[in-house]
């Protein structure tokens, strides 16, 4: 065997790392920020969270002591400025100060947000508050995140569900359905946008047809966590 000399590239200090937290049962979030991140420079590390194959409250309580464990899977060689962790519901159960303690924990995260506290930053920034809620969950899910919302000032009064619990179906419901759907929410007069929530469920191609026909903004989990963790990463340089 023959050692061979080699030089180290030093690290873009314009290229700080990211990092995503995405439940074990999420097929959507990974494909979605595939497009949503295309252009951005900053590398985005992914790990998974161990979830159940049902989302109700006792399986989203459960992911709060795997968090640290995941978190601790990401990349060690630099400190992040930002970490999003992916999921809606869990993080109305858990609370997003508690994520964020148990993320930190074992990451050298700067900040860390989620699609509840990524859409109460996107709905300030639109100048929205009043909501149509389009969820794919059953109600015990919905009612813990209609109340956290409400503490970030977000009323959701008007709200529709698929009542669907388990994740393989949810990822699966059509583009269509969602449109459709959302368009009927957000025509309420009382409305002033519509959110789509779960990181599973489909909506990136939905959301410009949504908007066409309500001719009102429309967020969804994963668009809203997208945009909100670019925003911190380029807020922290």
């Amino acid at each position: 065997m023959t050692s061979l000399p080699y030089t180290l590239d030093p690290d873009d200090p314009a290229a700080v790392p990211m990092g995503l937290v995405v439940l074990q049962t999420d097929e959507t979030i990974e494909p979605e920020f595939r497009t949503l991140f295309a252009r951005d420079k900053s590398p985005l590390y992914v790990t998974r969270i161990p979830s159940g194959a049902e989302v109700n409250t006792g399986t989203l309580a459960r992911m709060e002591v795997d968090l640290p464990a995941a978190a601790n899977l990401l990349p060690k060689a630099r400190p992040y400025r930002v970490v999003g962790y992916g999921c809606t519901s869990a993080s109305s159960v858990i609370g997003s100060d508690r994520v964020e303690q148990m993320i930190r924990q074992t990451c050298n995260a700067q900040t860390v947000t989620n699609p509840l506290r990524a859409a109460a930053a996107c709905a300030a920034d639109r100048g929205v508050s009043k909501f149509a809620l389009l969820s794919p969950y059953i109600e015990e899910v919905n009612t813990p995140l209609r109340r956290a919302f409400a503490k970030q000032g977000i009323s959701m009064d008007v709200f529709g569900t698929f009542g669907e619990a388990e994740e393989a179906k949810v990822v699966r419901i059509s583009t269509a359905s969602v449109v459709d759907a959302a368009v009927r929410l957000g025509a309420d007069p009382t409305v002033d946008a519509v959110f789509l929530s779960c990181t599973n469920l489909r909506t990136l191609a939905a959301i410009p047809q949504i908007e066409a026909q309500i001719g009102k903004p429309v967020l969804s989990s994963n668009q809203s966590l997208a945009w909100h963790m670019k925003h911190l990463n380029v807020s922290q340089i």
